[in-house]
């Protein structure tokens, strides 16, 4: 899916009145629409393209943002490099703008809870290893109880959507935790068992259960780096621990699909996701072993920015998800959760 960031005009004829200002004598006014103009601009580093996800003409927003420039008395953007690139004083000013229209969009979100609507855009994030298998669980009972609701998903690795949820271009994501990032909140939803899928030539298929320990490096396939599923498995096998001479072959994509059959054809052995397991015809079933306990887990979370806004919005989703997940997947006893590589 691709990514699109959109930029809502929030308040747009409020004015923000800055008193005893450091950049000008006098005091001075903005709108929020100035600073969304601001904000797309630094995000798409072009003119024309921020003009196209405001929804405005180039000129239009051009205009805004000059102005804008005028009253504070400094340039924002670097207009003779391509990409257009902020100056200094605009990345300390677009930073802030980011922190006033997210504080903006608060005043709605009090609204909306008063009223107790769930509506409006979630731009949602999540990553590759969970999209195929948990967004058909919830995603549509979830709008049919919410016909108001709009949602844009778009799947990213960990790290771009922990830089998307700081900059303000998604509302929340749904990745691996913990993250251990004091900007960001994460709602823990359930428990994900990483399971052992193997060749059937493989030794390890005459074992009930498996130990990491039990794992021949030499024939475990991985996915592309980036994915926090890698890291885990890396974790988890201990593999920095090991000779990377062991390791034999590494598939450079994102598909669990892919990876899994590039196991079957090459005696070779990876580590899924149990969610995965759900499309797996049952033929193959029998290639699937599952950890002794305490059972290696990842820790899923919808995870926002700590002063993210529509929290009805949230906890709608995490509702929803937590209904369609099995009961099993929210206790953690006797798991013990693989930590990942931010």
């Amino acid at each position: 899916m691709g990514t699109q960031a959109t930029f809502w005009q929030i308040l747009p004829e409020t004015p923000l009145v800055a008193y005893d200002s450091p950049l000008a004598t006098h005091d001075f006014t903005m709108t929020t629409t100035q600073l969304e103009y601001v904000v797309a601009v630094d995000t798409h580093r072009h003119f024309s393209l921020a003009a196209e996800h405001c929804f405005v003409t180039q000129p239009t927003l051009s205009m805004q943002i000059q102005k804008l420039e005028d009253e504070l008395g400094v340039r924002l953007f670097d207009r003779s490099r391509q990409p257009v690139t902020p100056t200094p004083v605009g990345e300390a000013v677009i930073a802030q703008a980011r922190n006033v229209l997210r504080e903006a969009q608060r005043i709605r979100e009090i609204v909306q809870h008063q009223r107790e609507e769930v509506a409006g855009e979630l731009r949602l994030g999540i990553i590759p290893t969970l999209a195929p298998y948990l967004l058909p669980l919830f995603l549509q009972p979830l709008l049919r109880k919410h016909p108001e609701l709009r949602l844009k998903i778009s799947e990213h690795t960990t790290e771009t959507i922990v830089e998307k949820l700081k900059n303000n271009q998604i509302d929340a994501g749904l990745l691996v935790t913990p993250l251990n990032d004091n900007h960001l909140h994460e709602h823990v939803l359930f428990y994900e068992e990483l399971v052992v899928y193997l060749a059937q030539a493989n030794s390890l298929a005459q074992k009930n259960y498996v130990l990491a320990a039990d794992i021949d490096v030499s024939r475990l396939w991985l996915l592309e780096e980036g994915h926090c599923m890698r890291s885990q498995i890396m974790n988890l096998c201990e593999l920095r621990a090991r000779s990377p001479r062991t390791l034999n072959c590494e598939y450079e994509a994102g598909s669990i699909e892919t990876l899994r059959k590039m196991v079957e054809l090459n005696d070779g052995i990876t580590i899924l996701p149990e969610l995965s397991l759900h499309d797996l015809p049952e033929d193959k079933m029998s290639l699937v072993r599952y950890f002794a306990e305490p059972a290696p887990v990842r820790e899923v979370s919808l995870v926002t920015h700590r002063n993210y806004v529509k929290r009805r919005l949230v906890e709608t989703m995490k509702d929803e998800i937590l209904s369609a997940i099995p009961l099993k997947m929210r206790n953690r006893s006797q798991r013990q959760v693989v930590p990942i590589d931010v």
